[in-house]
C-alpha cells in the first residue's frame, strides 16, 4: 500500500481503487500533535464514527466500505473507504455558545456572519443551530480561517453551498436528537464533505470526541462551565501549563491526564452505543 497522506490523526493508504483511513492513537490540540499518544483512542474513535454513519444512513451517504476488510495490523482502527474528491470547506455546525465563537459573538454578536441576540452568555443555547464554515488549511499551512456563508459561495457556488450548509445542520440535529436521549449535548461538531461520481458523501469521522464539543447534559447550565466529554478537557489542562506557548513541539501529557482524557472517550462511546467498551 501507498501512504498518501499523514494528517495529525489519521493516515491514508492507496489500496487499490480503494483507500485505508487509519486512526491512531496521536491526539492534538490547536493544530499541535502532542508526543503523548492516547491508548485505545484511534480504535474509539473508529468505531464511534461506524456507530454514527449507521445512524446518519439516510441523512447523506458515507465513504465507508468495509470496517473488517482491512490489514490484521490496523484491526478496529482503519475503514477500507471510496475515495472523495474532498470539499475544501471546513464544514461546522453550531448549537451552543462556545469555544471561539464566544470571542466571535462578544466582538460581533455574530459567528461566521450569523447574528445572535444580546445577552447570551457561555454554554447558551442558540435560538437554533447555526452552520459557521472554516477554510480547510493544509497541515503545517496555520489555523482555519472562519467563513461566511457568502464567502462559501463564491468559493463552491451558489448550490453546493447551500447543501454543505443543509446537511451539516441535519447531521448536527439528529446526532443531537440521540444523544439528548443518552444525556449528552452536543454543543458543536465538524464533518468532511466530499465527491464520489457526483455524489455528495459523508467521510473522515463523525460526532466523536475529537470532532465535537460533548458535554454531560446533568451538568449542563448557561453560563456555567459543563463537564466535558471530549478533548476540551486536554485543552484546558494545557492552558495551566506555564511554558508552553501553543507551538509545536507540544508537551509531553502526564500519566493521570492521559487516563482522564481516555476515560471521557470511552464514557461518550458507551453511553452513546450502549455498548461496553472492551
Amino acid at each position: 500500500m501507498e501512504l498518501l497522506h499523514s494528517g495529525k490523526i489519521r493516515d491514508v493508504y492507496a489500496d487499490g481503487d480503494d483507500v485505508l483511513l487509519v486512526t491512531s492513537d496521536r491526539i492534538s490540540i490547536y493544530d499541535v500533535v502532542l508526543p503523548t499518544l492516547i491508548p485505545d483512542k484511534g480504535k474509539i474513535l473508529t468505531q464511534l464514527s461506524l456507530w454514527w454513519f449507521d445512524q446518519l444512513a439516510d441523512v447523506i451517504p458515507n465513504h465507508v466500505i468495509s470496517a473488517t476488510d482491512v490489514p490484521a495490523e490496523f484491526a478496529g482502527r482503519a475503514i477500507r473507504c471510496e475515495r472523495l474528491e474532498m470539499v475544501m470547506v471546513e464544514c461546522i455546525a453550531r448549537g451552543y455558545l462556545a469555544g471561539s465563537g464566544i470571542k466571535d459573538y462578544e466582538r460581533d454578536q455574530a459567528i461566521s456572519g450569523n447574528p445572535l441576540p444580546p445577552g447570551l452568555v457561555e454554554s447558551a443555547k442558540l435560538p437554533e443551530p447555526i452552520f459557521t464554515p472554516s477554510t480547510k488549511e493544509p497541515v503545517g499551512g496555520g489555523h482555519d480561517r472562519p467563513m461566511t456563508f457568502d464567502e462559501v459561495v463564491d468559493s463552491q457556488g451558489k448550490e453546493l453551498a447551500e447543501e454543505l450548509r443543509r446537511v451539516t445542520l441535519e447531521v448536527y440535529r439528529r446526532g443531537s436528537e440521540i444523544a439528548a436521549t443518552k444525556g449528552i449535548v452536543i454543543a458543536d461538531t465538524k464533518i468532511e464533505l466530499g465527491h464520489a461520481n457526483g455524489v455528495l458523501k459523508l467521510g473522515d469521522e463523525v460526532l466523536t470526541p475529537d470532532s465535537s464539543r460533548f458535554w454531560s447534559a446533568d451538568e449542563w447550565s448557561p453560563g456555567g462551565v459543563p463537564r466535558y466529554l471530549d478533548k476540551q478537557f486536554l485543552r484546558d489542562w494545557s492552558a495551566g501549563l506555564p511554558d508552553w506557548n501553543r507551538t509545536a513541539p507540544g508537551p509531553e501529557i502526564p500519566d493521570e491526564v492521559v487516563e482522564a482524557t481516555r476515560n471521557r472517550y470511552i464514557e461518550v462511546y458507551e453511553r452513546l452505543t450502549g455498548d461496553r467498551w472492551r
